[in-house]
């Protein structure tokens, strides 16, 4: 089968997708964008979070065909070609980031609840987070990224 969807703002055709396929062995082995990791193939850990039309999800359970004619955003697609996204780099200020696995679901994850809620305390932050595993953390690095993110987006629009 043929899979036609617009992954980080440009169209893609992915060909000979077979039935059980997963969105995450698409864009990873089929397009290229390995950012997306697959972990734990079961929904469990979150490594594989992308947006598919603007809700996070794992796409290690989306099977391809369900992609077809859908926008994706990896995180690949966080950044805006000039530099790093600002919650990439407030990751990489506070220390967020050691292995690195979890990190691109994470990211993803962020990056969706702060434009929902650009204000977040942190039960939105545990919230939107709870379905990424992190093994080297104890999550207070990462609060503080998704704290610093935010606490910067503020600033910039005066808020």
């Amino acid at each position: 089968m043929r899979v036609n969807l617009t992954v980080n703002g440009r169209p893609q055709r992915a060909d000979d997708v077979w039935e059980g396929e997963s969105l995450l062995y698409v864009l990873r082995e089929r397009l290229g964008l390995p950012g997306s990791k697959n972990a734990c193939e079961q929904g469990e850990c979150g490594s594989c979070t992308v947006r598919l039309d603007g809700v996070p999800v794992c796409s290690c359970l989306v099977a391809a065909g369900q992609a077809e004619g859908r926008e994706v955003v990896t995180v690949e697609g966080l950044a805006d070609g000039t530099g790093l996204a600002p919650i990439q780099q407030a990751f990489i200020d506070a220390g967020a980031v050691q292995c690195g696995f979890c990190t691109p679901g994470l990211l993803v994850a962020a990056d969706e609840m702060l434009e929902r809620n650009p204000d977040p305390d942190d039960a939105d932050i545990r919230e939107a987070l709870s379905g990424n595993l992190c093994r080297c953390t104890g999550y207070e690095k990462i609060m503080d990224a998704v704290r610093l993110a935010a606490a910067r987006r503020s600033a910039s629009e005066g808020v």
